[in-house]
């Protein structure tokens, strides 16, 4: 590799400065004279060079300059985008490639290290990923005081090699004067904690919850220096929620530092009263809920088989209020309308919390916010929690459903009430919505009646952040309900009040807050090229199987975008559009004589080849892939819909067209 001058020139200078620096000069005229003196003969005073560098060598001096030499040129590497660092600071390793931050000088900020984790036991024999090689790997998520984090994902491992560090900003202007920097003493007063979940990704891109953990960083404001390191013991979820999976080593430091830190004694009595006012609103709550549900009870003895929910298991097996789980949430510029809103939530991944063992019970966990987004997979609660608060985000008041489907099945839904009385239902699996119109029982046999098109079968309760009803009618089933929410001879409420004081979210709640929406990070035009390329290539892999050719028509799949784009649009808002100038392209498209046959299919997952295996079981599908017949030509489009959170909806469409032979 041939150097232009210049740089020759400059690399010169480097080594110059860098040999003059280690004093190697000296070094070597120390060697050069213990080497004639002790191993020359005085009758051969001769010395070659090849003997000169033996001895070098063997005092190692050759292996400290190539050291250095290695290291300034990583350095100097560094520094063409960073700005230059003192000598002192260099190590024997290569330095992190750091990011520029805005920091401000007047707020404060908690700076939280994550420096590697331990005894992750289930990971112990987990072999080292070769390079290159695609593994499972684990990233953690944070979420504090309205601000989201994501480490960069590393190998599974038992000793996974996290090192992240989230500056976490601590002081808010609502705290008072913007302009005056907060002290030990207010800091201590915030009691929001720093939410970790852990998320596993498998080699197929599946997510799995590991574990969801509560920091309490505030141990950091009685420590000496503001520094403060922790070992986090995170334990799992659902049924394993009292079991250790893994060891997390934290670091916590105040920036700018603490004039004067706290004693331990405060933040240790400032813990133990806030846990204790907690627990006396808790145990209030309690008193008054099976208070309520005695007086339930006597209402009518069958309600005692009614879904009455008033109490639900999280992620880490804690009994919270259901109303917790709801909140007003606003989605900024990320979320247009209700709909939309709607949308986003169907093509959030739905999965039943897994149940070791048999027998068919359903395991019961209501994820918290934080982990159903960061998963970004969830169960029918989960995504009914979150429909019904960004509908109460966009103003409208909203509900959520426990009852159950057809066969007695257990399901959450949504239902909103229009100030009109209008009552309609939204499923958060599907985004579809159905107005309900109550069947009257007591109408002569030759009245018509409303025919349900919703798939709820009974309703035992329904609630939001700051009310909860439980349905006291003759009959549970849904058609016949009516929901007049003022009737306390209809729905039972609850106390507002009782409500409020343990679901609110105030200074001393153990509920978690909520965490905002963040924008997808996907590329909808490049994914779609790439899902679509896959596509093509598996297509084309498979008649070779079959023994068929395959030739491509690009003009008829760029065709079928519109239709994509129409069903996408179908899906969010209920209106179909576009549909006459796509029949009259693909008219226009197909010569005289031919046939054209296309199938559409939607998913909410990018895996190209599993997306493939599942459209070849449908027949239509399959029919249209393995087309026989004269100038056969095929078509595939894939576009891709980014929602927040980096969900997507992804509709495929496979076409061909061929000459019709008789």
């Amino acid at each position: 590799m041939s150097l232009p001058p210049e740089k020759a020139s400059e690399l010169k200078q480097i080594i110059h400065q860098q040999l003059v620096k280690m004093d190697v000069h000296g070094r070597i005229r120390e060697v050069l004279a213990e080497t004639i003196r002790e191993e020359l003969a005085p009758e051969h005073q001769q010395l070659s060079t090849e003997d000169l560098i033996k001895a070098l060598r063997q005092r190692g001096i050759i292996d400290d300059v190539m050291k250095e030499l290695k290291f300034v040129t990583d350095v100097n590497e560094k520094e063409r985008t960073s700005a230059p660092k003192p000598s002192t600071h260099l190590v024997d390793r290569e330095p992190p490639v750091l990011k520029r931050t805005n920091i401000d000088p007047t707020r404060r900020y908690l700076y939280l290290q994550v420096l590697g984790g331990k005894a992750f036991l289930e990971h112990l024999q987990e072999p080292e990923p070769l390079p290159g090689q695609i593994c499972s790997t684990f990233t953690l998520c944070l979420h504090f005081r309205n601000q989201r984090f994501r480490s960069k994902p590393v190998p599974c491992a038992c000793e996974p090699d996290f090192h992240d560090g989230f500056l976490l900003e601590v002081h808010k202007d609502s705290l008072g004067d913007g302009s005056k920097m907060v002290d030990a003493t207010t800091m201590l007063s915030i009691c929001d904690p720093v939410h970790m979940v852990l998320i596993k990704t498998d080699t197929f891109g599946e997510t799995t919850l590991v574990a969801s953990y509560f920091l309490e960083w505030r141990s950091v404001l009685a420590a000496e220096n503001g520094i403060t390191n922790v070992a986090v013991e995170l334990l799992g979820v659902g049924t394993e929620s009292k079991v250790s999976v893994g060891v997390l080593n934290i670091r916590l430091e105040m920036y700018p530092q603490l004039n004067k830190t706290l004693s331990l004694e405060i933040t240790n009595t400032q813990f133990a009263l806030e846990r204790q006012k907690t627990a006396e609103k808790e145990r209030l709550f309690l008193v008054y809920a099976k208070q309520w549900w005695r007086e339930y009870l006597q209402i009518r003895p069958t309600h005692n088989v009614r879904l009455v929910k008033i109490f639900a298991q999280d992620e880490n097996g804690v009994n919270r209020p259901v109303c917790s789980y709801i909140r007003p949430l606003r989605a900024g510029r990320l979320l247009d309308t209700p709909r939309q809103a709607a949308r986003f939530v169907s093509v959030l991944g739905y999965e039943r919390a897994p149940v070791i063992g048999g027998g068919g019970g359903k395991q019961e966990q209501w994820c918290t916010l934080l982990a159903f987004l960061c998963r970004n997979q969830g169960d029918c609660e989960d995504h009914a929690n979150l429909l019904c608060s960004l509908l109460l985000g966009f103003g409208l008041e909203a509900f959520v459903c426990v009852g159950t489907k057809a066969k007695g099945v257990p399901h959450t839904w949504v239902m909103t009430c229009g100030t009109d009385g209008t009552i309609t239902f939204w499923e958060s699996l599907t985004g579809h919505r159905y107005i309900h119109r109550p069947i009257n029982p007591d109408d002569p046999p030759l009245v018509e009646q409303p025919k349900p098109l919703y798939p709820y079968r009974t309703i035992g309760c329904i609630f939001n952040h700051q009310k909860f009803f439980g349905n006291c009618q003759p009959s549970d089933a849904v058609e016949v309900c009516v929901f007049d929410l003022h009737d306390e001879s209809k729905w039972k409420p609850m106390s507002g009040e009782a409500i409020k004081s343990v679901c609110s979210p105030g200074t001393t709640s153990s509920v978690p807050p909520f965490p905002p929406l963040c924008a997808s990070t996907i590329d909808a035009a490049v994914t779609s090229n790439e899902i679509e390329l896959q596509l093509r290539i598996l297509v084309s892999e498979h008649r070779k199987d079959l023994g068929l050719s395959t030739v491509w028509d690009d003009h008829l799949s760029y065709l079928l975008s519109p239709a994509l784009a129409a069903y996408e649009l179908e899906r969010t808002t209920s209106i179909s559009a576009g549909n006459e100038e796509f029949q009259d392209a693909v008219r226009r498209a197909v010569p005289d004589g031919h046939t054209f046959k296309g199938f559409p299919i939607h998913f909410v997952y990018r895996n190209a080849r599993r997306a493939f295996a599942t459209c070849l079981r449908s027949p239509f599908c399959e029919e249209i892939i393995c087309c026989r017949g004269d100038q056969v030509r095929l078509a595939v489009r894939v576009r891709v819909f980014a929602y927040p959170e980096s969900a997507c909806a992804v509709w495929i469409m496979f076409a061909c067209k061929y000459r019709s032979v008789l």
